[in-house]
Order: C-alpha cells, then structure tokens, then sequence
C-alpha cells in the first residue's frame, strides 16, 4: 500500500508518520483491495486536523478527525485527529466491505427454488 503523508502549516515529524503507519496496519486486516492512502495534516489556531482518503478497489473513502486544543491535552491534538481519522475510515472501511458482499442472493435462490 502506498502512503503520502503531507502537512499544512505543520512538519511531518517521523514520530507523526509512524503513528499514522502504526495505525493503519488495520485496514490491511479488514480489506485486501487498498491501493493506497493519502494523510494531510494541518494545524488551524485553535484546533488540528487530520484529513485522509483511502484508496481501494472501486472506491475512495474519506474521513476527517478534528482534535481541538481546548479539548484536550496540548500535547497530544494532534495523536487524537490522526486516531479519530482512523476509526472514522475503518468504519466506512467496514460498511464499504459488506456492501461488497451479496447478502441477499442466497435468499432469491431459495425462494425459486421449487418445493
């Protein structure tokens, strides 16, 4: 899978590029088909932001996580935007998977089947 990570107003620190590699070591396991994932991180005044698409056969998902300096710990914003990005895109991610699948052609065969 190919990874792009840019930012705007920040720099990509290698701590915040593992994070982001760390973390999607899960979308491997949900889905075989992805081609790659695009990250940008961005810094407003009060609040960061972690955007990414991903990349996958017959689609693009999109996720946003939004961490604002109030909110939490200083610290940690922005750890918080890239982690709600990434739930945020392995639940689509998830609902993408089952669309996938064809729940109900069992039942239409069932239902022709003479008996």
């Amino acid at each position: 899978m190919q990874i792009q990570i840019s930012g705007q107003h920040i720099q990509i620190t290698p701590a915040l590029r593992e994070r982001v590699e760390q973390q999607i070591g899960r979308f491997e396991r949900l889905f075989d088909n992805i081609k790659g994932l695009d990250v940008v991180l961005s810094v407003d005044k009060a609040e960061h932001k972690a955007g990414g698409t991903l990349h996958c056969a017959g689609t693009r998902l999109h996720a946003d996580g939004i961490a604002r300096l109030e909110d939490d710990d200083k610290k940690d914003t922005m750890y918080s935007a890239i982690d709600e990005m990434i739930e945020k895109l392995a639940g689509q991610l998830k609902k993408h998977k089952e669309k996938l699948k064809d729940h109900h052609n069992s039942e239409v065969r069932e239902s022709r089947v003479p008996g």
